[in-house]
């Protein structure tokens, strides 16, 4: 005779993430030097915003500084916008294919 019932202590199955790897994995990823390349140009941003109030305020002298960190920012960000442009080809080019 076949027994038709399910067992309540069946184990639950862990999910794919869990599985393959995914989430246990040290070594740092895309999304994650994403994270950090965005954080650090808000910061640059920041910074350079900064350096301008303190700037037209008298606060700080030294144009050099500023225009130092107002070209760090400006050189962060277009590199950033690159990397979405790039990022978004990708994604587009993958949705172009065929099945």
């Amino acid at each position: 005779m076949i027994n038709s019932t399910v067992s309540s202590t069946a184990t639950p199955t862990p999910p794919l993430t869990k599985s393959l790897g995914v989430k246990n994995d040290p070594r740092p990823g895309f999304v994650d030097h994403l994270k950090a390349t965005l954080e650090n140009t808000n910061d640059m941003q920041f910074k350079a915003k900064t350096a301008m109030e303190d700037l037209s305020t008298g606060r700080n002298g030294n144009i050099h500084e500023t225009l130092l960190a107002m070209s760090k920012a400006e050189t962060s960000f277009k590199m950033l916008m690159q990397v979405r442009n790039k990022v978004l080809n990708a994604y587009q080019e993958i949705m172009r294919m065929q099945m």
